[in-house]
């Protein structure tokens, strides 16, 4: 698969090595070029502009912050037409706050300034080094993922690169409940880092989802 990465940082780091190591061929693009070169260089793909690295791509990761990521598409958005557009971001603020409020979610701002792109939202429940686990795995299990977006082939593409990161894919709904995903990771950073809660916790073993069998 040819993977786009707009963006230089950490989860563009953290991400694209596994996918590059899963023998994808990855693009990385960034205003710095230089940034690009020694992230591409570090993980074994290409280096481009933001502008080559979407049109690189048939799947592209926006690993960019929110609101800059919004901006960045816009400017790119004839090269994304027809990709399948990854969105990792979080928008919270100051206080563990969300910053999309009421309005639409950060992969629905994506999708409003690439209308022509198939986004999907991923990837964004977990710290950078989660994702630099080889693999991210807990007490035996791989971790879950949810996924979330409209395109069911798009949604396929995703499934795999999340395999490739050696964790299981989970199906969240359409892209409408990526503001729940999102909801989701302001709650748990606010209860990792605010509370030093094990969030893990909060929720029972699967055959207790319902309650206990046989409980009144």
């Amino acid at each position: 698969m040819r993977i786009g990465v707009l963006g230089t940082g950490n989860m563009a780091d953290a991400l694209a090595g596994h996918w590059a190591r899963a023998g994808h061929r990855v693009t990385v693009g960034g205003r710095d070029a230089g940034r690009a070169e020694r992230l591409a260089e570090r993980i074994g793909g290409a280096a481009d502009s933001l502008r080559g690295a979407a049109a690189a791509g048939e799947v592209v990761l926006v690993a960019l912050p929110f609101g800059v990521g919004a901006a960045v598409v816009r400017e790119v958005r004839a090269e994304l037409a027809g990709r399948v557009l990854v969105d990792c971001s979080n928008p919270v603020g100051p206080g563990f706050r969300l910053l999309t409020g009421d309005g639409p979610s950060a992969a629905e701002q994506l999708a409003g300034a690439a209308p022509q792109a198939r986004v999907v939202k991923a990837f964004n429940l977990c710290h950078q080094d989660v994702w630099r686990m080889r693999p991210p795995v807990f007490q035996g299990r791989p971790l879950a993922v949810p996924v979330c977006g409209d395109d069911p082939a798009a949604l396929g593409r995703v499934h795999e690169l999340v395999r490739d990161a050696g964790c299981e894919p989970v199906a969240g709904g359409g892209l409408e409940r990526a503001r729940l995903l999102e909801a989701t990771a302001a709650l748990f950073i606010g209860l990792w880092v605010g509370e030093g809660a094990d969030v893990q916790a909060i929720a029972p073993p699967l055959a207790y989802a319902a309650g206990p069998a046989g409980g009144a």
